[in-house]
């Protein structure tokens, strides 16, 4: 495929913009991939809207997108196992597979990981095709389609969390933040066998949804407090209690939350590096705490759950915008968070 694409880039804070490119090739181990649907996460919104997130700072023109599901267009060299016209899920960051990290199975913690949309790392995919590293593409089973395999990636999120902390049948969970990552958390939680799930968050549209992925209870904190509805639940708080929104008030309320020898699962991701938690109420309670980094080996098992019904992904999407209105996707996503569950970009 030869010729120029559109790209919709972030020259500096609150301010996007079309350029065109060349349509990349692939090289030796990699796919082309024409892209069908990236969703609009909340990262993106965070360095659109402040310039940076956690501990990246905005250093020149970036391309955002990061949850990229599409078709291979073209093969590179010594590539097997794919043809183009496969639908696939693409894991957005790719590990250098040699480091000690990577080698013992942490790939996501791998120092020379290039991740889409991250500053000195790679560019996103809002564009019309991206290259690939072909061992982080997936191929999508024919009843899941490529706006739920752009969404494989948080979901992955949700799966990890609650495997990092081994939610199981039977225990009680919080679930504090309902946008896509408490949704997705929520969802895995169901998935393992977690049947008594509270959801707190502020707005009422993201409580409602998490009902309908499979929520027990939902608390709109501004009129109803968790932290007493903890108090009532067997043992005085929840098994499992995880932070999905990535914020202050959240993140310190979650040590006041569980039970004795209860676990926290902090998931979301801060704008703000610095947030305080309850030490006196953790130690009082010996909590322990796990904290998330993207995920790891879940790319294919996040898939079989979509593609078995155990995980009802599609539910989560509430607007979605065609490509040319990208920009306009993540303007609306920021200022309609009241009615904007999860953005998907469609191609």
């Amino acid at each position: 495929m030869d010729g120029k694409m559109k790209v919709c880039v972030l020259t500096g804070k609150q301010s996007l913009e079309w350029i065109e490119r060349e349509i990349p090739k692939p090289g030796p181990g990699e796919l082309q991939i024409k892209l069908e649907y990236v969703g609009v996460c909340g990262s993106d919104l965070h360095f659109y809207q402040e310039g940076q997130l956690a501990n990246w700072k905005l250093n020149g023109p970036l391309a955002l997108g990061h949850e990229p599901g599409g078709v291979v267009s073209a093969i590179g060299e010594g590539v097997e196992g794919f043809q183009p016209g496969d639908r696939v899920a693409l894991e957005p960051a790719v590990p250098c597979g040699k480091c000690e990290d990577c080698r013992k199975g942490n790939y996501n913690l791998c120092r020379n990981i290039k991740m889409l949309a991250i500053p000195g790392e790679r560019d996103g995919v809002f564009a019309e095709y991206c290259v690939h590293d072909a061992s982080m593409c997936y191929k999508l089973p024919q009843n899941v389609s490529t706006m739920e395999g752009g969404l494989i990636e948080p979901l992955s999120v949700g799966l990890h969390a609650t495997e990092l902390s081994n939610a199981k049948v039977g225990e009680t969970a919080i679930v504090l933040g309902s946008g896509c990552i408490g949704l997705c958390t929520v969802m895995s939680l169901r998935a393992r066998g977690v049947s008594q799930i509270y959801v707190a968050d502020v707005l009422d549209k993201r409580l409602e949804k998490a009902m309908e992925v499979g929520a027990t209870r939902v608390f709109n904190s501004r009129k109803e407090s968790i932290e007493e509805f903890a108090k009532t639940l067997p043992g005085g708080g929840a098994d499992q209690v995880y932070e999905c929104a990535g914020n202050r008030i959240t993140t310190l309320q979650t040590c006041r939350l569980i039970r004795r020898a209860g676990k926290v699962t902090l998931v979301g991701v801060s704008p703000e590096p610095v947030l305080e938690l309850d030490i006196a109420t953790l130690n009082a309670m010996e909590g322990t705490i796990y904290s998330v980094y993207r995920y790891r080996n879940l790319y294919p098992k996040a898939i079989e759950a979509v593609s078995s019904g155990v995980i009802p992904l599609k539910k989560i999407v509430s607007h979605t915008f065609d490509f040319k209105d990208c920009i306009e996707a993540i303007e609306y996503s920021l200022e309609h968070k009241g009615e904007v569950i999860k953005s998907v970009v469609k191609f």
